[in-house]
């Protein structure tokens, strides 16, 4: 049965909205077990003192603000929630972390604690991108704001894995986001991180523009975290925007009330494709054990949701999966010389 260490005190709505969220989990998913970690007087009241099965209260005195320091956060609370979430990955206790919180502290406690797997120089943050055909990776979405070539070529692997493992892509399409779809596009890191992968074993097919990010020609999209997480915020903010945009016509126009009334069943699910919520978190990829970082902004269907992620990463072994791709590409017919 899959465990999963669950940061209770991570997020602007915590610990009401996760431990929601787990309450959800624990009713959807039979086969899991959470361990709630965080403060047990904060998290008590929202669980209305009742025991739930499979649910497990693991105590930690402090709680690192969104807005701290990652590595002053992570020298001087070492009782932290997110802390104690990883110490129990490390242990053996759990299997997985998620967490709603700084994401920044996320990531180098995750690299302080359960160290990087063989082969990688930076983790990179996975997030799911719907697009027009089946969804997509993008990989950086904001781990790694400088990178070099090589760093790239891990992240492109990595990414790989994630599209046939959870995706179930079987032979995925890897694109470099780009100015331009020439190889002699792009700045130096760009043209130098296109030669690597037009020599690696992975099915590169060129630069992408980002207007060919939601055409869904590629299953993997590769850039830095820079340029990703950009692209991700923008995407969730063009997201809201044309959702609020279309509200406000609605309610200005009596004919749109009706075509709207009449069109709501594929409104809600277009809702709900483009919704961020629907994917919970973004895996952590290249660190000894699965890590899930959920948004800030994270409500109860949202943490169930990362749960739900974690829940399915342990199921498929990734980190397993990811330890055999980069042994590929630290072969000699990983990369042709």
């Amino acid at each position: 049965m899959p465990r999963v260490a669950v940061d209770a005190m991570g997020g602007d709505f915590a610990p009401q909205a996760v431990v929601e969220g787990v309450l959800e989990a624990l009713e959807a998913f039979s086969d899991l077990t959470i361990l709630l970690v965080g403060q047990p007087e904060k998290i008590h009241p929202y669980l209305k003192r009742r025991r739930v099965k499979r649910l497990e209260i693991i105590e930690a005195s402090q709680v690192v603000s969104m807005d701290e320091a990652p590595i002053g956060a992570l020298r001087a609370k070492p009782d932290s929630s997110i802390r104690r979430a990883f110490d129990l990955v490390k242990n053996g206790e759990a299997e997985a972390v998620v967490s709603a919180g700084n994401s920044g502290a996320v990531v180098a406690t995750g690299l302080f604690v359960l160290g990087r797997l063989s082969g990688v120089s930076r983790p990179a943050i996975a997030t799911v991108l719907p697009t027009v055909k089946e969804n997509a990776v993008l990989i950086d979405a904001g781990a790694n704001v400088d990178c070099k070539p090589h760093h790239l070529l891990q992240f492109a692997f990595m990414g790989a894995v994630f599209a046939k493992e959870i995706l179930s892509r079987t032979n995925p399409k890897v694109g470099l986001l780009s100015i331009g779809e020439e190889g002699g596009k792009g700045n130096t890191l760009v043209k130098r991180t296109h030669k690597l992968l037009s020599s690696s074993t992975l099915n590169y097919v060129g630069n992408i523009e980002g207007r060919d990010i939601y055409r869904g020609e590629v299953d993997v999209i590769v850039c830095d975290g820079f340029v990703g997480n950009v692209c991700l915020k923008l995407s969730e903010g063009l997201a809201e925007a044309l959702m609020a945009m279309m509200l406000d016509e609605v309610r200005r126009k009596r004919s749109a009330q009706l075509g709207f009334a009449l069109a709501r069943k594929a409104l809600m699910n277009f809702k709900r494709r483009i919704d961020w919520r629907e994917r919970g978190g973004a895996p952590l990829l290249g660190v000894e054990g699965v890590v899930i970082i959920g948004h800030g902004r994270s409500d109860a269907r949202a943490i169930r949701n990362a749960i739900r992620t974690a829940r399915d990463f342990i199921q498929q072994e990734v980190v397993v999966r990811l330890k055999e791709a980069l042994s590929e590409l630290a072969s000699p017919s990983g990369v042709a010389s």
